[in-house]
């Protein structure tokens, strides 16, 4: 009897076709990024001539090098990318072009001369395709807008927010919704909600923040019989003036997070909102939505129940002022504060507890060292600073950790869907490759077969005294998977919960604001139900229906799931927005 030859893995790819987005290099190559989990498929320069950075293609792989890895040709171009491309306009050979900023782009592209927009030589433009590239001829495109002079201030963060389609303006409907928004809050307003105004809550945060979300407070308290202490985390409730669907709400979800720039923000929400109503402000009366939480002795969360209030915050803090005044309780930061000194020493006893608890359950906690730009009235570095993480940092942490990982609990006792803060463990292959790491050191370390964060943080401890303890610990950081959000819960492996959310930046991240529409639900016996389009998910919308533990259906469940894809490719975005601003202040 005779038989064929089964098909290798190789082979077998050879036969299929795959879509996926296009990366182009700087060196005129570029990939293909599937979609599942194939490796990235290699295009040559050839291939990359008819295609562009970000088109959506299909190919098939046609060969495998020596190192296994596949080479792809285009066979259909699924989509081309929309967005303007950003560079510099030139005029060579009697022909005017756009050589794009980003060099992924790899061809320039050519202008008619009755497309520049009045633009000059050297001007940074935004230019629209016209003509897309082929095999034998280079994109045409008009200009759509100028930007300025390369060395205008401010001219990075311009290139930067087009460049990644970070969304900078809002609606005419955002706005004029915001502007009708109250400058405080109203008496109806009141209703339903537990008046904190007499509780000595404060904000502490960096000099330079103007959105002040959270508000905190400690006492001691009993926990049993034993000694302990409740701990106060007061939100701004964002979820009052922002409703499901309405303008703010659309443009909210589509930022899904601020941006931040050395020098300016993006933010998610008007400055209506994010700076003035909802800010918790000084000597102002705000609406919040409070974590109030019974902590032990020895850092664990004994109770904790959540609540629509009223607040006042009594002082804003910065985190120099509260480090100075826990390292000096008769300087003249704490005779300044005086009334409100042992609020602030409880705080202190308080995350001393909680820091017990991290180190039981095994949190990593790495000593990465950031920098901060410091730039002069005329957007230029004056200098470049390593950015101090004093105690008064890692005191507000821990209070954001306890009330985010209550928030879970609740949100997970109550089996009502949500978007979970999820950060899943190493991969097989980066496990791999951190084993090969760490053994080429030569310090006899280690990780087991399934390892737990724990030995994560032993091993950042026992190399943090070395000179190349920074190198070690990005390759740590780097061997773990990112952290997303999405409404199936696998706990949080960074900081060794079972299950963690985000509820504590509602005015600049938006899984905030929804998790907070969830906890309203729960609280009032009713249901948040997420709507969105499973193509494109437009802008989140929701209502509320009695009845808790109700089975979400398909739609809703592809709701949550697309809009935590859509949060968590966000947040991306801005951070290498951010990054990309950095690294070019930094040549400067």
């Amino acid at each position: 009897m005779s038989t064929s030859a089964r098909p290798t893995q190789n082979e077998a790819s050879l036969m299929s076709e795959v879509e996926g987005v296009v990366q182009g290099h700087r060196d005129g190559h570029g990939f293909v990024l599937t979609l599942a989990t194939q490796p990235d498929i290699y295009l040559s320069s050839q291939e990359m001539r008819a295609v562009l950075h970000g088109d959506k293609v299909k190919v098939r792989v046609v060969r495998y090098d020596r190192r296994n890895r596949p080479e792809g040709r285009v066979l259909e171009i699924v989509e081309r990318r929309k967005a303007p491309i950003i560079g510099r306009l030139l005029h060579e050979g009697g022909m005017w072009l756009v050589a794009p900023e980003d060099k992924r782009y790899g061809q320039d592209i050519l202008v008619p001369a009755k497309g520049t927009a009045g633009g000059k030589v050297g001007q940074v433009v935004a230019v629209q395709l016209t003509e897309p590239p082929s095999l034998h001829a280079q994109p045409v495109g008009r200009v759509t807008e100028v930007l300025g002079e390369i060395d205008d201030p401010g001219m990075e963060i311009e290139i930067a927010v087009r460049k990644y389609e970070v969304p900078h303006r809002f609606s005419e409907e955002a706005l004029a919704q915001a502007a009708k928004l109250p400058d405080k809050i109203r008496p109806s307003d009141r209703k339903n909600r537990i008046d904190l105004t007499d509780v000595p809550l404060v904000t502490i945060d960096g000099e330079d923040a103007r959105d002040f979300d959270d508000a905190v407070f400690c006492e001691p308290a009993k926990v049993g019989r034993s000694k302990g202490w409740r701990l106060i985390v007061a939100i701004a409730d964002v979820s009052h003036y922002v409703r499901p669907g309405e303008a703010l709400d659309r443009d909210g979800y589509e930022r899904a997070t601020s941006v931040y720039f050395p020098r300016r923000v993006i933010p998610m929400l008007p400055e209506k909102i994010s700076n003035g109503l909802c800010s918790l402000n000084p000597q102002v009366d705000r609406l919040s939505l409070v974590c109030d939480m019974l902590i032990t002795a020895g850092g664990d969360i004994h109770a904790y129940q959540f609540y629509p209030a009223v607040i006042c915050s009594h002082a804003r803090f910065t985190y120099t002022e509260v480090a100075a005044i826990l390292a000096n309780t008769r300087g003249p930061e704490a005779v300044r504060y005086a009334p409100l000194v042992p609020d602030l020493l409880h705080l202190n006893d308080v995350y001393r507890a909680l820091l017990k608890a991290r180190a039981a359950r095994g949190a990593v906690d790495f000593a990465t060292t950031e920098t901060q730009i410091v730039c002069d009235d005329n957007g230029r570095i004056e200098k470049i600073v390593p950015r101090t993480r004093t105690e008064a940092h890692r005191l507000i942490e821990e209070a954001m950790l306890a009330a985010n990982v209550s928030c879970a609990d609740f949100i997970k006792r109550g089996e009502h869907p949500s978007l979970y803060r999820v950060h899943e463990g190493p991969t097989p292959e980066r496990k791999a490759t951190l084993q090969a790491y760490l053994k080429a050191l030569g310090l006899g370390l280690s990780l087991s077969e399934d390892p737990t964060p724990g030995e994560y943080q032993a091993l950042a401890e026992s190399t943090k005294g070395r000179p190349d303890a920074a190198q070690i610990h990005s390759m740590l950081l780097r061997s773990m998977q990112q952290a997303i959000y999405t409404p199936i819960n696998s706990g949080h492996f960074g900081l060794a919960y079972e299950a963690y959310t985000h509820f504590t930046s509602p005015i600049r991240r938006y899984p905030d604001l929804l998790v907070h529409r969830v906890i309203k639900a729960l609280l009032g016996g009713e249901r948040y139900h997420l709507v969105a389009a499973a193509e494109a998910p437009p802008p989140a919308k929701g209502k509320a229906t009695r009845g808790r533990k109700v089975k979400p259906s398909a739609e809703e469940t592809a709701a949550w799931e697309l809009t935590g894809v859509h949060c968590s490719a966000n947040e991306r975005r801005a951070d290498e927005a951010s990054r990309d601003v950095e690294a070019w202040l930094k040549c400067m």
